[in-house]
């Protein structure tokens, strides 16, 4: 689906208010109003999700979006409702990444992002997830789709190659390793809403090595959050990316091909020829006399 400037502005943005979301840790000085109001953050950065959704108002005013495609976000979306609770981040086995990165794929990143956006915040509402932790899984899942419809194209600039023969099955492969990573990484960022908050718990919980330390350099705190993320979460992320990369390979042929005849079928973008009209044949009939040519409509010419 196109996106025009509209849709890159708004992406761009909810993108710098994610990174700041995430990344406040590593920017702010050690004696800032973000440290010292540290408990604040989660509720301060709530306000992303207006952002969130303003990329779906965007490319509805740049014409990528309308009523079919609007249609057919939400049916992925419902499809994402539905398979959340399943997994139930049961060791960090989430069946939903596969399609929210299949659609981006298909669809296109503005599409990827918002599908990633509104289905996270969906299937909270049905799940009762709903909490400080929402907008950061909103912005995090917005960024996986992003990265799918981002991908490499297939040389011809089709953006929905053939999904027969040896191109089949290296978009195929490239999508389940993109799955596999993009999977984990959701699980490392999202590491970063809460970590900073874990300073106050004693020592017997979790080391002071691995803790957020508002007064260290920024290398240090790095290092922290790379060291915690290894300790406690990477038994969940690595099942994460081996499941998502695993329905990829299984379902991801047929689920591409019926986007794409989905896609076909909807016409999101309309190509519009003008043609124009064929002008009249007028004959061109030489005098009898030498008189120059005229032109006629009845098949003969006239000497004085």
């Amino acid at each position: 689906m196109h996106m025009g400037a509209k849709s890159w502005a708004a992406v761009i943005l909810a993108t710098a208010v994610g990174v700041i979301a995430f990344g406040w840790p590593f920017l702010a000085e050690p004696g800032s109003t973000a440290v010292a109001h540290a408990t604040d953050a989660p509720w301060v950065f709530a306000a992303v999700v207006p952002l969130v959704l303003l990329v779906v108002l965007a490319q509805v005013a740049d014409g990528g979006m309308d009523a079919k495609a609007i249609a057919v976000l939400g049916v992925l979306a419902a499809v994402v409702c539905i398979l959340r609770p399943l997994g139930a981040g049961t060791a960090g086995l989430e069946p939903i990444w596969f399609v929210i990165i299949l659609g981006g794929r298909a669809l296109g990143p503005g599409f990827g992002f918002s599908l990633g956006a509104l289905s996270l915040a969906a299937s909270a509402l049905i799940t009762g997830g709903v909490g400080p932790w929402l907008p950061f899984q909103m912005i995090a899942a917005a960024w996986v789709g992003l990265g799918a419809g981002l991908l490499p194209q297939w040389p011809g600039g089709s953006a929905q190659p053939t999904l027969s023969g040896s191109r089949g099955r290296a978009e195929i492969a490239m999508l389940a390793a993109y799955g596999l990573v993009a999977s984990m990484a959701y699980g490392l960022v999202m590491n970063l809403w809460f970590w900073p908050f874990l300073g106050g718990l004693e020592a017997t919980a979790y080391s002071p090595a691995i803790l957020f330390d508002p007064g260290a350099p920024v290398s240090e705190n790095l290092a922290r959050w790379l060291a915690f993320s290894l300790v406690t979460s990477l038994g969940w992320d690595i099942p994460r990316g081996v499941l998502t990369a695993v329905l990829i390979l299984i379902a991801g042929r047929p689920m591409l091909t019926a986007l794409a005849r989905a896609s076909r079928r909807a016409n999101f973008t309309p190509a519009v020829t003008f043609i124009p009209a064929a002008a009249p044949e007028r004959p061109l009939v030489a005098s009898a006399q030498g008189v120059p040519a005229t032109s006629g409509t009845t098949g003969h010419s006239e000497s004085p």
